[in-house]
């Protein structure tokens, strides 16, 4: 037989996790101090050092003051964000695509196969040529 009985490991577990969840929520609120621009940097600060000296209350009293606005501003982020990427993504679609070398490219290329002797100077005319007329 075990020492340890099964009410005590579902103790440990539950303590565990209720330790884990607190630990997301201690982030969860230093983040949203840190990303509300509504908040000056004194506001700030205070509210860090509250939630860092007194954490249990200092994370309790910014849920209840401030507990509402934190969901609105991560929906405003969330949409920004989604506005950013479709904004992108339209951009991205509707551009033409760069996708072949330009005519910079191509001249600076004829010339370096016309300076290695790679191609004779009426072949490198004609290409050249071709590559202003394109």
């Amino acid at each position: 037989m075990s020492d340890y009985p099964l009410l005590n490991a579902f103790l440990t577990m539950l303590w565990f996790f209720l330790w884990v969840m607190w630990f997301m929520l201690l982030f969860r609120v230093v983040f949203d101090v840190f990303q509300d621009d509504s908040l000056g940097g004194w506001a700030k600060a205070g509210w860090t050092l509250f939630v860092c000296v007194l954490p249990f209350v200092g994370i309790l009293v910014y849920l209840i003051a401030r507990g509402r606005g934190m969901g609105e501003r991560a929906v405003q982020r969330a949409q920004a964000q989604e506005q950013a990427f479709r904004a992108y993504v339209q951009e991205a679609a509707a551009g033409t695509p760069t996708t072949g070398p330009t005519k910079a490219d191509q001249l600076a290329k004829l010339a370096g196969l016309h300076d290695h002797g790679d191609i004779t100077d009426a072949e490198y005319e004609t290409a050249k040529a071709k590559v202003l007329a394109a």
